[in-house]
């Protein structure tokens, strides 16, 4: 349950992130809103699952999604570059989240 709990807050990490673009320096009260409501529940599912999954594995998995969730929404929907190298680095860090996984 907290590796599905650590997911979910990496998710409402991508949330936030992308909340963030919109916030116009705090004057756009939906997108704040939103900004908000997200950042809490990724940090608390992120502390929650922190209890049982060591502390340095469950904050590297947790970025990690949310660095590589904010990057695809980016590419998909911002016209952010996108290539083979890029994709490839996108992979190492899908990598390196499923090895701490499986080792955790």
């Amino acid at each position: 349950m907290a590796w599905f709990l650590l997911i979910l807050g990496g998710l409402f990490e991508v949330g936030f992130t992308t909340a963030l673009r919109f916030v116009d320096g705090f004057r756009n009260w939906a997108w704040t809103l939103a900004f908000l409501v997200s950042v809490t529940l990724s940090m608390g599912l992120l502390e929650y699952a922190a209890r049982t999954i060591p502390m340095g594995t469950a904050y590297a998995v947790w970025g990690g999604i949310g660095a590589v969730g904010t990057v695809i929404v980016g590419m998909a929907f911002f016209g952010e570059p996108t290539g083979t190298l890029r994709a490839l680095l996108i992979l190492v860090i899908v990598a390196a989240i499923a090895g701490l996984r499986m080792t955790g």
